[in-house]
């Protein structure tokens, strides 16, 4: 393969992955590793770099490796400092640059977002926005990121105004692997009736994300409920229970879902259930198309 023009890499807490880009930011390859941010120290970083994009680096000139996510985290290569809002999600002159050992790299990182009232802050999201903006020119409304925090993003003008995060994603992990719920659960598969028809007991009732749950593992033992069932009712309790915290975010505004189809899915048809319309757009897309947004606003700077 040709060297690269330049790297796009979005470096997470568990994995990496990285696109090797071309002429018109054509992606010439990909490649990814589980080299997350838990398992690195600073100074290895870069060796993991080298070692995921070898084949596409250049041995004559400087290339520019462009990476958004827990790279920049204080545990990262070198900490990104949050930008406060509101503001674009990008600002180029607020990247940061991390020492390289190869005269070759030239590395710059994204910071996150933070927002001091309710304290709240992201990491990676800020790229998927900008990604999402550079392709919905005008877009002024509500953007969903649900992951294991979910984001609910207000955006206008080209600017990330505020956002509130929820844990749901992470809460159902600890139900699911840690709690005794844990015994009354399918591994994979749940019931999308009953799925969207507790989000709808929810919304009428939130209190029910709370005084439900244990009533699942009784449902097991006492009727011998489907794990399936307990598995959508308990995906629902928690993502109910979001959405109707996040009403004041969702309700008569425009509404785009950005996640994984397994999770977008999911929010789709809870959104559906409180009669909130909604695009939904790929995550690895648009965290691509963020990268991207960033290398042109970089070129930019330079000219």
């Amino acid at each position: 393969m040709s060297v690269a023009d330049w790297i796009a890499v979005d470096w997470g807490t568990t994995h990496v992955r990285a696109w090797a880009m071309g002429p018109g930011n054509s992606v010439l390859a990909a490649d990814s590793s589980t080299k997350g941010m838990g398992t690195l120290k600073p100074e290895e970083f870069e060796p993991a770099l080298v070692e995921l994009a070898a084949s596409w680096l250049p041995k004559d000139r400087t290339i520019d490796v462009l990476a958004c996510g827990m790279v920049g985290a204080r545990q990262g290569w070198v900490e990104a400092e949050y930008l406060p809002v509101p503001t674009p999600p990008l600002v180029p002159a607020r990247f940061r640059q991390a020492d390289a050992a190869n005269v070759h790299l030239a590395v710059s990182i994204i910071p996150g977002l933070k927002q001091s009232a309710p304290p709240d802050v992201m990491r990676g999201e800020e790229t998927q926005i900008a990604g999402f903006l550079s392709q919905t020119e005008g877009f002024e409304g509500v953007l969903v990121m649900p992951g294991t925090h979910t984001k609910w993003v207000r955006v206008a003008e080209g600017r990330v105004l505020g956002f509130n995060s929820f844990m749901s994603g992470e809460l159902f992990a600890l139900f699911e692997q840690h709690s005794v719920l844990r015994h009354s659960l399918a591994a994979d598969d749940l019931s999308s009736d009953v799925f969207q028809e507790t989000v709808g007991a929810v919304l009428a009732d939130p209190g029910l994300a709370v005084s439900g749950l244990f009533r699942l593992r009784a449902e097991d033992l006492l009727e011998g409920q489907d794990a399936s069932v307990s598995r959508a009712k308990l995906s629902a309790y928690l993502i109910g229970s979001e959405i109707a915290a996040a009403r004041s975010f969702w309700q008569d505004e425009r509404c785009a879902l950005i996640g994984s189809p397994a999770l977008t899915d999911l929010y789709s048809r809870a959104l559906e259930t409180c009669g909130c319309a909604h695009e939904t757009h790929s995550a690895d897309t648009l965290t691509l198309q963020g990268l991207c947004a960033a290398k042109a606003l970089l070129e930019e700077d330079k000219r």
